[in-house]
């Protein structure tokens, strides 16, 4: 899972024998619901010694009249760490499937926005999530554990395997994989209002067998509100919008588009498009390719930088950057994402009628290995809210109407 993280309950001290302790649910958190009656309090018991050994009991229900139902986990290897905590794999002993569960430190005087913002979430193209537990340590630390489902590979992790055989990833699955980061954009920045602030190919989840992607780690994302202003320091450096270099506090969900732009033109050429050094040295990256920004650009990204000046350079052709045989549907699509102002970049929503997925479109299309594509246009009504009814006809092909009977077409 690259960059969601949890790990197993630490803070524990090892005994010579099996248990060690139970993690305690602080009496004010009691409250906390994930959709329903799924709060849980976590009982630690220590499996082999290792910090990955251990055994996590949770209770969900217990409440309304349900009854009590006690889930097991099995701590298996840590598969992600950040500044935000750590994320393991773990099995439930009793199912036998296999999830992530990301641990992190939690304020006890704040909500957990990440929680928040994943009880929110129901998309084929969002990971899920099953359920949490807080648990405490002896030091009386507080953690916060979100039991996501699994997906075992990233598009980072993809990006690096071709790159490694030396090949360039086969068109069918850059177009597949960026659909599904559009349409899963598309359904947070249009249906819940939520920017992710942190799209990039270690946040992406593959599926290696189906490539069904799902977007990962909420742990960076707000509903950004108009007049509200925000942190302009976020954003994994590479796949920065310009306009939070430039230091803007009132940006929109565009933000997300500039950054999946940069995730496309990484899937076609095999590296990062702007590999910036620091801050301002991704700035000079970007110029190298868009050219010097106009005084009407800037005052679009802040209008605080208009007075700056800045070098003069030329943009670089997109046809140039690309090799030769890049289909120009691809070239296009990459330039309509990657614009300086926010509001002239392509929404998720159009981009998802973009011809250079048209393939996806075709019946007959088959993965490399002769299988049928994941699911692409199984929308659910309040994901369409608002679409116009010409995109409609452009976003749902004629032999997948059945599955969207609702919008009438």
């Amino acid at each position: 899972m690259a960059s969601v993280s949890m790990a197993p309950a630490s803070g524990l001290r090892e005994h010579s024998g099996n248990t060690v302790g139970v993690d305690r649910l602080p009496a004010e958190l009691n409250d906390m619901k994930i959709g329903g009656d799924n709060e849980v309090e976590a009982t630690i018991v220590d499996g082999n010694g290792t910090e990955t050994g251990h055994i996590i009991v949770t209770t969900v229900g217990g409440k309304n009249g349900q009854p009590k139902q006690t889930i097991s986990y099995m701590a298996e290897r840590i598969v992600g760490n950040g500044s935000f905590g750590v994320v393991f794999q773990a099995k439930c002993l009793e199912t036998g499937e296999t999830v992530a569960i990301k641990k992190v430190l939690q304020d006890k005087r704040y909500k957990n926005r990440e929680l928040q913002t994943m009880r929110l979430l129901d998309h084929p193209n969002v990971v899920s999530l099953k359920h949490c537990f807080v648990s405490t340590t002896v030091k009386d630390e507080l953690y916060l554990n979100l039991v996501l489902e699994y997906v075992p590979e990233t598009v980072h992790r993809v990006i690096k395997h071709y790159n490694k055989i030396n090949q360039r990833m086969p068109l069918i699955y850059v177009k597949l994989y960026f659909y599904q980061i559009c349409r899963a954009l598309a359904y947070i920045h249009n249906s819940i209002g939520v920017c992710h602030r942190d799209i990039k190919p270690q946040n992406l989840l593959v599926n290696p067998h189906t490539h069904q992607l799902k977007l990962c780690d909420f742990g960076s994302a707000k509903v950004l509100v108009k007049g509200e202003p925000n942190i302009s320091y976020i954003c994994s450096r590479y796949y920065r919008a310009p306009e939070l270099i430039f230091g803007a506090t009132e940006y929109t969900t565009a933000i997300d588009i500039w950054s999946a732009g940069c995730v496309l033109a990484e899937l076609l050429l095999g590296q990062p498009l702007f590999p910036g050094e620091s801050g301002v040295d991704q700035l000079v990256e970007i110029i190298k390719v868009l050219g010097t920004p106009t005084r009407e650009e800037i005052k679009c990204m802040n209008p605080n930088y208009t007075e700056f000046k800045f070098p003069q350079i030329k943009a670089h052709p997109w046809h140039k950057i690309f090799h030769k045989r890049m289909p120009p549907e691809a070239v296009d699509l990459v330039s309509r994402l990657l614009q300086y102002s926010p509001n002239l970049r392509s929404s998720a929503i159009e981009a998802l009628i973009h011809p250079f997925f048209d393939e996806l479109r075709d019946p007959n299309t088959r993965l490399p290995n002769g299988r049928f594509l994941p699911p692409l246009f199984n929308f659910k009504p309040h994901e369409l809210k608002g679409v116009p009814a010409d995109v409609l006809v452009k976003l749902i092909p004629e032999h997948a109407r059945k599955q969207c009977a609702f919008l009438g077409l």
